[in-house]
């Protein structure tokens, strides 16, 4: 089952791909700026919980070991209980002893067993848990990267087009002015011819 942070990546990747390719362009899209921002926002609302999700799973390793302290504990106690009861039988002193050492032994074996797979279990969840948000994190990480890097070519873009508009314009004016100019030339060229005649 998917955890609601691979949910809104699935999303978000689905939607980038749904996006329309930029004109002439083929790693080019055109991104809709308050949808992609409604995914990034969700996606930040959600990553805390997941993260106290695995905390959770991470402080429930204290709970396996307790009870397996308390399985420990109730399993000596039961054997030191039957020790005493044999103990207290005198015509098998002896015998009682042996089985009472026995069963104490066999009491601790299988409270170190529980305790050592508690403690295993503990850290596999713990260490699952992490690995898994490492990898939450990667891909969210190269997932914003991406967006950083498309974001920029497009601002590049823009500039680009800006510019080339801007010199068509400049020229387009230019264009324009060397008649004023010619006929600038031309009234001078008349004034001075009068100037001198006289």
């Amino acid at each position: 089952m998917s955890s609601k942070i691979e949910q809104l990546i699935d999303d978000i990747e689905e939607y980038i791909d749904n996006c329309k390719p930029q004109a002439f362009s083929s790693t080019k899209i055109i991104v809709n700026k308050d949808e992609i921002d409604e995914l990034l926002r969700e996606l930040r609302m959600k990553t805390p919980d997941e993260i106290k999700r695995y905390q959770k799973i991470i402080s429930n390793k204290e709970a396996i070991l307790n009870d397996a302290r308390a399985k420990a504990e109730s399993l000596i106690k039961e054997a030191t209980i039957q020790t005493n009861q044999l103990i207290s039988e005198h015509e098998i002193m002896q015998q009682a002893y042996a089985q009472a050492n026995e069963v104490v032994t066999m009491a601790t074996r299988q409270a170190q067993e529980i305790l050592d797979n508690a403690t295993m279990e503990a850290n596999s969840v713990r260490m699952s848990a992490m690995q898994y948000m490492e990898d939450m994190l990667t891909n969210l990480e190269g997932i914003t990267a991406d967006a950083a890097r498309t974001a920029a070519a497009n601002y590049e873009s823009l500039i680009g087009n800006l510019n080339h508009y801007h010199d068509i314009i400049q020229a387009n004016r230019a264009e324009l002015h060397p008649v004023e100019d010619e006929l600038t030339e031309a009234e001078l060229a008349d004034s001075k011819a009068g100037l001198n005649v006289i």
